[in-house]
């Protein structure tokens, strides 16, 4: 658990208050995407303010935060837990993420002028690899394939398509990362990821397009096999 600097003046409604309370947050959704904290766990405000070192008031500011993002709930007189996973959201956004991902490489294969050609490179050179060339590091392709994903929409050239699937991404990166506990789902991610580029590289779109609906359902199943068991699983070491 990486803690924040120890508190060393009271806190106050400053920026220096708002960026305390952003760090708090963003430590918080770390600790749920990599499964330091579970559906169901149960934690007290001077719990969390003692391990990241602040006071209790960025701490507030943070749960308060993601209690409207959907990410825990406040026990009456009992302390904060960590919502259950919602499947049937889950389920919403994959299918959102579907209709932008497949938009994005039929505009990318037309070419209009707005396509990033320096992002999509950069993609191709993470995953259009030797097999022995690829990584075997689990958080390190679950970061990949977030930003092949990312990538692919971002280079489609337009700013609020893009912005809205970086919000799916956020909703679903706990989920996608448990995707990645196995390496034979590495190796077929390496497969499906450059077959998609393959086809964008000689832009045919309907295959591009077929293919990554293709790639996205996989994932989407292996999500529907996830249970709770298993997600308790992936924070034990080893």
């Amino acid at each position: 658990m990486h803690s924040l600097r120890p508190r060393t003046e009271p806190l106050a409604d400053t920026p220096a208050f708002h960026s305390r309370a952003d760090m708090v947050y963003d430590q918080l959704k770390r600790d749920v995407a990599d499964f330091r904290l579970v559906p169901g766990d149960r934690f007290t405000e001077n719990e969390l303010s003692e391990r990241l070192g602040v006071s209790r008031t960025p701490v507030r500011e943070a749960l308060l935060r993601l209690q409207q993002e959907g990410w825990v709930e406040v026990l009456f007189r009992n302390g904060w837990r960590v919502l259950p996973f919602d499947f049937d959201q889950f389920e919403q956004l994959y299918d959102l993420r579907m209709v932008l991902e497949t938009a994005a490489v039929q505009r990318i294969c037309a070419d209009d002028g707005q396509v990033d050609g320096a992002l999509l490179e950069r993609i191709a050179a993470i995953w259009l690899v030797p097999v022995a060339e690829r990584s075997s590091d689990v958080r390190q392709v679950a970061q990949w394939d977030e930003e092949f994903h990312c990538s692919l929409v971002a280079a489609a050239g337009n700013a609020e398509m893009a912005r809205v699937h970086r919000d799916v991404t956020e909703r679903i990166r706990i989920i996608r990362r448990l995707d990645f506990t196995q390496q034979a789902r590495i190796a077929a991610t390496y497969e499906e990821h450059g077959k998609i580029l393959r086809a964008i590289q000689r832009k045919r779109a309907d295959q591009a397009a077929l293919l990554l609906r293709a790639h996205i359902q996989t994932s989407q199943t292996e999500v529907r096999k996830i249970t709770l068991h298993q997600v308790h699983l992936a924070r034990q070491p080893g």
